[in-house]
């Protein structure tokens, strides 16, 4: 590892140090690169105040000795002098040298920030990857680093690695429009920028990004030490999700399955949706193979068990537990290239999984997905409207709110389900609202006003 580690440090000077020569017209910067390199290692290896003797070494082969002057320091003189101490704080803030490229690129529309971006976070999961086992800090500093560098370019309207570019701003003055996207036929990986800037997207779920990038960062780590035939630590791949109906579960599943694609986790990527009527039949011997043939239909990606705990439920004739003990020995027979996420209502859940010692061994991580909060809800029903050309007026979004805040928030809460219904139920009100106009104008055709919202409870049968 220690050899991988000062390629990716190396790799991260010279690309820096080319992007600043074209700034300074040829200037020579590779000492300030080497320097940031520096600082940025410094702050990965301080996360968790342990400095191991691996990462002190590896930090002085790679970097001290090419400090002006050289840096050449025992890992025991380096503790001695708490050289390294102090310095995880330097992961929380922008250096100056990435405020310098985000502006060039705000300046004259370049993206040498996401290079930057790039080549740091490589940097910093090599440095994590010293250790066999990466600590927690360590993995949710870089998490943090990452975000930062985000809300940088976020704030200079950059945008973020993984996003397309927004049309420049003289061409929308100017009423040009962007070349038509011609569609081309591409393999299904993507990459894991694209995909982490797709959950970052998302309403909310704040949580549950931090773990899902947490995860992302363990498996990018065990990935560096598996190409320097080191030991690795099994990441599993198997997740309970917990939370009430249309909190984004299986937008988020999708989501992790293709990373774990882009991973090499996974060979294929793709999502299979099942619930216990999937996996469980009415006779003894058909719930074998009709959970079989579900679970190979998900081999290569990612299997989504709705409502998973229902396959704990049931008379002592119910073949629910027969599909449990099915998932279980195909999860184990196929550990290397399937993933499966069991999804339902926390208590429930629990019980499930202690019904099978199997299933609490292969499931250890637990994602919790919150009710979404009313303005993340207002926000949700923009997304769905707007991506059928409709859009509220302020009257409308007053009432959605009003709308949203009577529905009780508890056990089964639709959550973005409720406000789709809602949005369903007001295009039907729209359209009878301008049955009676003979030439409706487009802004009346795309504006869904106070009279038009009603809770789902409250819908009425349409009058033919």
């Amino acid at each position: 590892m220690p050899a991988a580690f000062e390629d990716k440090s190396d790799e991260f000077v010279e690309t820096m140090n080319s992007l600043l020569k074209e700034l300074s017209e040829g200037s020579d910067h590779r000492g300030e690169c080497t320097i940031e390199a520096a600082h940025l290692v410094s702050g990965v290896v301080d996360a968790d105040g342990r400095h191991t003797s691996q990462e002190l070494e590896s930090w002085v082969d790679a970097l001290g000795r090419k400090l002006t002057p050289p840096m050449i320091l025992t890992p025991t003189q380096l503790r001695a002098d708490d050289t390294l101490g102090g310095s995880a704080a330097w992961l929380s803030k922008p250096s100056t040298m990435f405020d310098l490229l985000v502006k060039a690129d705000a300046h004259d529309n370049q993206r040498r920030a996401h290079a930057y971006y790039t080549h740091a976070l490589s940097v910093a999961h090599a440095t994590a990857a010293l250790d066999m086992v990466p600590s927690a800090d360590e993995i949710s500093a870089i998490d943090r680093f990452r975000m930062m560098m985000l809300g940088v370019m976020d704030e200079h309207a950059v945008p973020r690695p993984g996003q397309p570019d927004a049309p420049a701003q003289a061409d929308v003055a100017a009423g040009k429009t962007p070349p038509a996207v011609v569609e081309v036929e591409l393999p299904p990986e993507r990459s894991i920028e694209e995909l982490l800037a797709e959950l970052d997207a998302l309403v909310g779920l704040d949580h549950v990004k931090a773990e899902v990038r947490r995860l992302t960062s363990l498996l990018r780590v065990q990935e560096l030490r598996a190409e320097r035939d080191l030991p690795v630590i099994e990441t599993s791949k198997h997740l309970v999700f917990t939370g009430n109906p249309g909190t984004g579960k299986t937008t988020v599943a999708r989501l992790l399955s293709q990373i774990f694609r882009t991973l090499g986790v996974v060979s294929k990527g793709h999502l299979v949706e099942t619930d216990r009527s999937g996996l469980v039949a009415g006779f003894v011997g058909q719930t074998a193979t009709t959970t079989k043939q579900v679970m190979e239909s998900a081999l290569g990606g990612t299997l989504l068990i709705d409502e998973a705990y229902a396959l704990a439920r049931g008379g002592e004739n119910d073949f629910g537990l027969e599909a449990v003990d099915t998932i279980v020995k195909f999860m184990e027979d196929h550990r290397d290239d399937l993933s499966v996420i069991a999804a339902g209502y926390p208590a429930e859940m629990s019980e499930l999984i202690d019904t099978n010692p199997g299933l609490k061994s292969r499931f250890t991580r637990t994602v919790e997905f919150p009710d979404y909060d009313t303005d993340e809800l207002i926000a949700i029903f923009g997304l769905i409207s707007g991506s059928k050309a409709y859009h509220l007026d302020d009257s409308g979004k007053v009432e959605l709110g009003t709308i949203i805040e009577a529905e009780p928030r508890g056990r089964g809460f639709g959550n973005a389900r409720f406000v789709r219904n809602v949005f369903e139920a007001a295009i039907g009100h729209h359209a009878l609202r301008l049955a009676d106009v003979e030439v409706p104008t487009d802004e009346q055709l795309t504006t869904l006003i106070a009279a038009d919202l009603q809770s789902p409870e409250q819908k009425t049968a349409l009058r033919p």
